[in-house]
């Protein structure tokens, strides 16, 4: 085979390989996004018995809430407020998380359902549904206490 063929070939095979790159990434960024506030909830939890699952056990836990494929589990979490706060994207997060407990559950809204927070406070009990990404944990290195995560949340009334 001559050189010039060979070259050839090889300009085909990585623009073959680009344009196969350029059609997958447009698929996976243009596909519809998850709907969690129209999915049915896996389980309704208390934001204690959420915290204690992960804190038994982990795996069992991770196994039973997280996706590897991105779809982990819509739950609706119920317990009191003990913050409000805005991100840097300005979407409002709301930690729930009992008296005296180490970790909580951090619920992220997007931009529209953070404008359903209205008169919430801290101290309110409230019931919020959203994806789970992450559950608490504890990093003993740094003696700190990671709370689970929701996302896409809104409240439930």
């Amino acid at each position: 085979m001559s050189k010039k063929r060979s070259r050839k070939i090889g300009i085909n095979l990585i623009l073959v390989g680009v344009l196969t790159a350029v059609s997958i990434g447009t698929y996976m960024w243009l596909k519809p996004h998850r709907d969690v506030q129209n999915t049915d909830a896996y389980a309704t939890l208390k934001v204690s018995e959420l915290i204690n699952e992960f804190n038994t056990d982990t795996e069992k836990a991770n196994a039973k809430y997280l996706s590897s494929d991105g779809n982990s589990k819509v739950l609706i979490i119920e317990g009191p407020v003990h913050s409000i706060s805005t991100n840097q994207n300005q979407e409002k997060v709301i930690l729930l998380k009992d008296a005296g407990a180490n970790a909580g559950v951090s619920a992220t809204f997007s931009i529209e359902s953070s404008k359903n927070i209205g008169n919430i406070k801290v101290g309110d009990n409230i019931k919020v549904k959203g994806a789970i990404t992450a559950g608490n944990l504890y990093d003993a290195d740094l003696d700190l206490y990671e709370h689970a995560i929701l996302i896409q949340s809104d409240i439930v009334k």
